[in-house]
C-alpha cells in the first residue's frame, strides 16, 4: 500500500475516489436539466488546431469514458450505471462535456406528441380491414 493510492476496507475493491472529487466540488449542472432517459451521443469535435496550452483542470478519466460510450446513444441513467456512478455526478460530467459541444442530448417526445389511443386504434382496424 505504498504506492499512496486509496483503497476501501477490502483491497480488492480497487481504488476509491469520492464523486465530488470528480466534479471539482460541484454537485449540479448549472445548465439545461438532463432527463434520465435523454439519449446522449458523442459528437466529433469540431476541426481545427488543438491548443495544448490550454489545461483542462476539470477533465477527468470518466469524461472520456463517457465519450467512449456515447459513440452510440444512451440515456443518462445507462451511462451512470455502466460507469458505476451516481447519477449526479454522472449529470455534471455530461454538463462539461455539453458546455465544450462534445455530446448532443436529445430528450424524450414529449406524451402530447403522441397519437391518442383511439387513433391508434382506428389505424390498427383499418390495417386489418385491408
Amino acid at each position: 500500500m505504498g504506492d499512496g493510492s486509496w483503497y476501501d476496507d477490502d483491497d480488492a475493491a480497487g481504488p476509491v475516489v469520492r464523486p465530488y472529487a470528480l466534479t471539482g466540488g460541484r454537485t449540479h449542472y448549472d445548465g439545461e436539466d438532463l432527463d434520465l432517459v435523454a439519449l446522449i451521443s458523442a459528437v466529433a469535435p469540431a476541426p481545427g488546431p488543438v491548443d495544448d496550452s490550454v489545461s483542462e483542470p476539470s477533465w477527468a478519466p470518466e469524461h472520456d469514458m463517457i465519450l467512449e460510450l456515447c459513440r452510440t446513444p444512451l440515456s443518462v441513467a445507462e451511462i451512470a450505471s455502466d460507469l458505476g456512478l451516481p447519477l449526479g455526478v454522472v449529470r455534471v460530467l455530461l454538463g462539461d462535456l455539453l458546455d465544450r459541444s462534445l455530446i448532443q442530448v436529445r430528450r424524450p417526445a414529449p406524451v402530447a406528441q403522441f397519437p391518442s389511443e383511439r387513433v391508434l386504434k382506428d389505424v390498427i382496424d383499418g390495417i386489418r380491414a385491408l
